[in-house]
């Protein structure tokens, strides 16, 4: 049964480095597809490279909440950006009161520039949320994040959280943190959420699901995300990864590779 990644970083040093043995390890674990996913404008080329010399790994274009004094991505940067084939949606954006304080209203801007241009790239949004989900889902109101759609990026918010963005269209993926015995809200929304509208992410080569906690993780591990989901539904992990799989071509209008 294939899976898909939906969301990693496979140009990050540590995954970039072996990126031989890391794509040999999906296609033996059945990881058919992946989405490695821009965090700044000056790192994108390398994301892009990854995109263009495999078949089967796509391509994002933003600038991540957590980086400050980058290059700040315009609507007119992002449009330019977007038009490449191998580049299926516009983030990671969003909002991150976790790691930065102050005033972040620049962090409001440019998330307000991604929705922007998702909107008029026809493009779906990645979008990450941490310590922000009421400024999150209010600014995707505003500025007609509904229009785009997109998903939830590594999900780890309540299930009224999850309720507000599934009314605007959005797809929740769960991470490796779902695996964690302490993250009981977390596999509580996966136990809710439709499974129409689930996808299953590493965030690679962070949040290494159990039973690789606390290593470096990679697209491989996603099977484990599956797994629990399916454990917690009572279902299969066969169907799991259908359905994740038809979820993720679905949303960023993809072909089977």
């Amino acid at each position: 049964m294939p899976f898909v990644d939906s969301h990693c970083h496979l140009n990050f040093p540590e995954l970039a480095e072996n990126i031989t043995d890391v794509l040999a390890q999906m296609r033996h674990n059945d990881v058919v597809s992946a989405l490695c996913v821009s965090v700044n404008l000056a790192d994108f080329p390398q994301v892009l490279v990854l995109a263009e010399q495999n078949p089967n790994i796509y391509a994002s274009v933003g600038v991540h909440p957590d980086y400050e004094g980058v290059e700040e991505p315009d609507v007119a940067r992002l449009l330019e950006l977007s038009r490449h084939p191998k580049v299926v949606a516009i983030g990671e954006t969003g909002l991150d009161y976790f790691r930065l304080k102050g005033d972040l209203e620049w962090q409001r801007t440019r998330f307000r520039n991604h929705i922007r241009a998702a909107r008029e790239c026809g493009k779906p949004l990645i979008i990450h949320t941490r310590e922000a989900a009421a400024d999150t889902l209010r600014i995707m109101a505003e500025e007609g994040a509904a229009e785009a759609g997109g998903v939830m990026h590594c999900f780890t918010e309540t299930w009224e959280v999850a309720e507000a963005a599934l009314a605007m269209g959005f797809y929740i993926s769960f991470s490796g943190i779902v695996t964690f015995k302490s993250a009981k809200q977390i596999k509580d929304v996966a136990q809710r959420v439709p499974l129409e509208r689930i996808l299953i992410e590493t965030d690679a080569p962070y949040l290494a699901p159990v039973p690789h906690r606390g290593k470096l993780n990679q697209p491989s591990y996603v099977k484990h995300v599956a797994e629990e989901i399916a454990s917690l539904r009572g279902i299969s992990i066969d169907e799991v990864g259908q359905r994740t799989t038809e979820n993720f071509m679905r949303l960023f209008r993809l072909r089977a590779v």
